[in-house]
């Protein structure tokens, strides 16, 4: 543990889709003095998200799906083109890849390969997203996908060529951040 931190209070403001807790600590400035701050962090868990790639026929898997978040900032649809994810609830982050992908898009994949992890919004929100890229071929598919009902998902799957998908992040098509780094990852990365 850090010892320039002492938390001196923790709060649940909200227990309701995920936590919200507020926390009062004490941090150790560079000369020393402590200084008293409040924050508020969302824990909504980890998760994982994949880039469904094929090499061959230069497409990539993306998902479309609607995010409320995104409608009440101003998404006029509400509908965000997405890397197929998902919350590792008790898994590992490649167990839960697995599943998300046969879930959500009906690709069982064969290999995937882990490229690194990131927080997305460190300053407010707790959650390491664990970034997998993987091959994919027509056999693979073994289902339509589009999400679980139970999780009130309505995910629809696309398949899209691969420089079409990076235009797509310049006319402000694509605007996920996961998505986004996947993509540039395979482009520099030479995937695709």
């Amino acid at each position: 543990m850090n010892p320039e931190i002492r938390i001196v209070e923790e709060k649940v403001l909200s227990d309701n889709w995920y936590t919200l807790r507020k926390v009062t600590f004490d941090y150790q400035r560079k000369d020393g003095s402590w200084e008293r701050q409040s924050r508020e962090a969302y824990d909504r868990g980890n998760g994982a998200v994949i880039l469904l790639y094929n090499k061959e026929r230069q497409k990539v898997i993306l998902t479309r799906q609607f995010r409320l978040p995104t409608y009440t900032n101003g998404n006029p649809t509400g509908m965000m083109i997405e890397a197929c994810a998902g919350l590792l609830d008790k898994d590992n982050a490649e167990d839960c890849i697995r599943r998300e992908t046969e879930e959500e898009t009906g690709y069982q994949i064969r290999e995937v390969k882990k490229i690194f992890e990131a927080y997305m919004s460190p300053g407010s929100v707790t959650e390491i997203l664990y970034f997998f890229v993987a091959e994919y071929s027509r056999d693979m598919k073994v289902g339509e996908g589009g999400g679980h009902a139970d999780e009130q998902e309505n995910i629809e799957v696309m398949e899209i060529d691969f420089e079409e998908a990076l235009s797509m992040i310049q006319r402000g098509e694509i605007k996920d951040a996961k998505t986004i780094m996947l993509l540039y990852h395979a482009k520099l990365n030479g995937l695709m």
